[in-house]
């Protein structure tokens, strides 16, 4: 069976799925994405995935339907027969003029590819990430720091830093030196008896996992703070882990070589991974 597709209003295979050549997401990556995960073939907070594309949306003068797009990514899922998957979510502001114009352009583009799931091993998360501290540097005052845009050039660079050192991520500092997030990760520490992940403003996505993890943490009785970070807190942090919506929570047990804490994953870690399990068992089970 091909791979079905979701394209402006129709469900294609793959391999007939055309874009124009003048689509501003192509050519400018003007445009937003979303990664999620399905399990059992429900999206883990699809809502909250659509609400933050829509807020992005509203500020780029996009116009998009949540609705819409919801029936769009649930169909693609069902169309080919998925329980366990990625899916990922992409919307342009569609095909414009030679002359890069936003104004120019008319209806938004619309993609939906979803693919099969398989989990990391057990043992990956037993063993934990390692990761440099990339030469790329967030730009907090960047608008497009807060959105998930298709211009993802300089996360691409970071993960090509990471894959030349040998290790799994590569963690970017901000333009002051303060902590803001991996390539793909939202990052957190604890030290000094609290939960901490960078402030929104620092210059990292404000992700969907991170905004979970803070709401189990609460439910925990964990102490919280988002707060500018320094990488020297990063160093002397009894433990850390990374979060995104695929990987869930990921142990970070080693930066530049040298160990995080025991270099093991911690004990809040190990709480918060099984509270992320449960809340999925609860919301999507």
């Amino acid at each position: 069976m091909s791979e079905i597709v979701y394209l402006n209003g129709s469900l294609v295979p793959r391999e007939d799925a055309r874009i124009s050549v003048m689509d501003y997401g192509f050519l400018y990556g003007y445009g937003l994405f979303e990664t999620m995960r399905a399990y059992g073939g429900r999206i883990f907070r699809l809502e909250r995935h659509l609400e933050r594309l829509a807020g992005s949306a509203a500020k780029l003068g996009i116009a998009v339907d949540k609705s819409v797009l919801e029936s769009a990514v649930m169909d693609t899922i069902k169309a080919n027969r998925l329980s366990e998957a990625r899916i990922r979510l992409t919307v342009s502001i569609g095909e414009g003029g030679t002359v890069p114009d936003p104004a120019s352009c008319g209806q938004p583009t619309v993609l939906v590819v979803v693919s099969h799931y398989q989990p990391l091993p057990q043992e990956v998360y037993e063993k934990g990430y390692r990761a440099i501290v990339s030469s790329v540097r967030r730009n907090s005052q960047s608008p497009l720091a807060a959105m998930k845009s298709l211009s993802y050039l300089e996360s691409m660079l970071v993960r090509q830093e990471a894959r030349a050192a040998g290790v799994d991520e590569a963690i970017c500092l901000n333009g002051e030196g303060m902590l803001a997030e991996a390539s793909t990760s939202n990052i957190f520490l604890v030290g000094d008896g609290a939960l901490k992940t960078p402030s929104v403003s620092s210059g990292g996505l404000p992700g969907v996992t991170r905004e979970t993890v803070l709401e189990i943490a609460g439910k925990l009785g964990i102490t919280t703070m988002e707060d500018d970070i320094t990488f020297k807190e990063l160093i002397q942090a009894e433990e850390a882990f990374l979060t995104n919506s695929v990987i869930e929570i990921m142990p970070l047990v080693e930066i530049d070589g040298k160990p995080i804490g025991s270099g093991t994953p911690g004990e809040i870690t190990r709480k918060l991974m099984a509270g992320y399990k449960e809340m999925v068992r609860g919301e999507v089970g």
